[in-house]
């Protein structure tokens, strides 16, 4: 277990500045070419990718949902979440970092102050990651909180402990998720190294292993009041911040399938045979084998068609922000995650089902695919998803207001 205090991030190289959604998509596939390469290995030896996340940095992606007026492109949703598939598919702990960044810029967009607004979006362009310290243990519920925010003098004084921490090993700014005097959900901006966070690297799911999720202790850490957002107003209007955290989570499931996909058409083409009464020669020429890949095909393309079409209701909310636009985005956006969950797990299966018992050998680490979708696809249980699209459509009843929807 590596205690890490007070890592800075070295001094950057002004990010490129990406100008469509053309050089986005390029920009992504050109360093997922170069993630696959040591996703295998990293996966293996736990090797927390720090160089990999500077590249990201450097790449100008980190800063593609920053809003047009304060100097971003402002990709669409759509897009945002295929550039999340596609680096998820290179290295599915890669493509996890920067989901809650993202998350972080869209409640920053809808309820920050102009001020903070200009500041923490130029950080983004500036090539800065924020990290989530939000999620902890031992509570009633993963919506219920005991770090507390307390006011000292001019700002505030930050106590707690976080588990899951996704980013945060990798981030320039720790973003704390704290009850306030009001029991009211703030969070604050805390710059890496700042005198009482402790970061642990106790991280040891079985998947999803180099994502740096470990344990922030928040030890009466000072943040300046111009640095703490009410994020609890995110939730008392319509709004598209669960939405936009989810959609990126359902590009993470879909990369993740495309990623075990591949694995399998390689593998049955080049190293499986044939089962001994499919009299045929090879084994991509089994019928069942060719039916099946098919299935998944058609439900790979299913899920990618959702999140574009859920994307695009998405942007649609964020433009007029109704009740009913915003609703629209969250049924459709829960459709999406549904599809991309079942479909991360049945490609991950399916990868052994048909590639055979040599597939599994310890050596290829093909497992990491299964492992790293077992493991992100228990976010946010699909079981309620299902729960709420089909409450609103039999019921009327709206959608609750939450980060996982």
């Amino acid at each position: 277990m590596t205690v890490i205090t007070g890592r800075i991030a070295p001094t950057r190289l002004v990010p490129t500045r990406l100008e469509s959604d053309d050089e986005v998509i390029a920009a992504a596939r050109t360093l997922a070419s170069r993630f696959a390469a040591g996703a295998a290995r990293r996966d293996a030896d736990r090797i927390l990718p720090f160089d990999e996340l500077d590249q990201l940095s450097q790449s100008g992606l980190l800063a593609i949902a920053v809003p047009a007026e304060y100097g971003g492109l402002d990709v669409s949703n759509s897009v945002l979440a295929e550039v999340t598939a596609i680096i998820a598919e290179a290295d599915g702990s890669i493509g996890q970092i920067p989901q809650n960044h993202f998350y972080i810029l869209e409640a920053l967009r809808t309820d920050g102050s102009e001020e903070q607004k200009r500041f923490f979006f130029g950080r983004a362009l500036a090539g800065d990651r924020f990290g989530n310290a939000l999620s902890e243990r031992g509570t009633k519920t993963v919506g219920h909180y005991k770090t507390r925010i307390v006011a000292d003098g001019s700002g505030y004084r930050v106590t707690g402990k976080k588990y899951y921490s996704t980013g945060v090993l990798f981030a320039d700014w720790i973003t704390a998720f704290a009850l306030d005097a009001d029991d009211q959900l703030v969070m604050a901006f805390l710059p890496k190294g700042t005198e009482g966070i402790e970061i642990i690297d106790d991280w040891d799911g079985f998947g999803q292993r180099a994502t740096g999720s470990g344990t922030t202790i928040l030890n009466n850490v000072y943040v300046s009041a111009d640095a703490v957002v009410r994020h609890h107003k995110g939730f008392e209007r319509p709004t598209t911040i669960g939405s936009v955290g989810q959609i990126i989570h359902a590009g993470v499931d879909l990369g993740l399938a495309r990623a075990a996909f591949a694995e399998m058409i390689s593998f049955v083409r080049t190293k499986s045979r044939p089962w001994m009464d499919s009299g045929v020669e090879k084994a991509s020429d089994d019928p069942l084998t060719i039916a099946k890949v098919g299935q998944i095909a058609i439900k790979l393309e299913a899920a990618a068609a959702q999140i574009e079409r859920a994307g695009s209701k998405v942007d649609a909310a964020q433009i007029e922000t109704t009740e009913e636009r915003v609703v629209e985005a969250t049924i459709a956006v829960a459709a999406a995650k549904v599809l991309t969950t079942e479909i991360a797990i049945e490609a991950s299966n399916t990868l052994f089902e048909l590639a055979g018992t040599s597939s599994v050998q310890s050596g290829l680490n093909l497992d990491r695919h299964w492992r790293n979708a077992r493991t992100h696809t228990l976010h946010d249980p699909v079981r309620w998803k299902y729960h709420v699209v089909g409450n609103y459509h039999l019921n009327g009843v709206l959608p609750p207001r939450n980060g996982a929807l």
